[in-house]
């Protein structure tokens, strides 16, 4: 309920701009160079975000298998068994 009040309050504060005059936005009049520049963006960013967050992933898997390793490890020494 929340997150629905919270969109329609960012849409309400937004819509202004979508309503610009004479068909200027926030950036001014929309060309041809500024629509290839910004799908030029888009083609650029996804891929780079795709990379990191695989890189990210794999960083926080190779922590999570040397953990299970180094607990197995402890599991299997003499020195962390306990008892008398």
């Amino acid at each position: 309920m929340l997150s629905t009040a919270a969109t329609f309050v960012g849409l309400l504060v937004v819509a202004p701009a979508a309503l610009a005059v004479g068909g200027e936005g926030l950036l001014g009049e929309t060309t041809d160079t500024t629509i290839t520049w910004a799908g030029l963006g888009l083609i650029i960013f996804f891929p780079v975000f795709v990379g990191l967050a695989s890189l990210l992933q794999w960083h926080l898997e190779k922590r999570k298998h040397a953990r299970y390793d180094a607990q197995k490890a402890r599991e299997q020494s003499a020195d962390w068994r306990g008892g008398w």
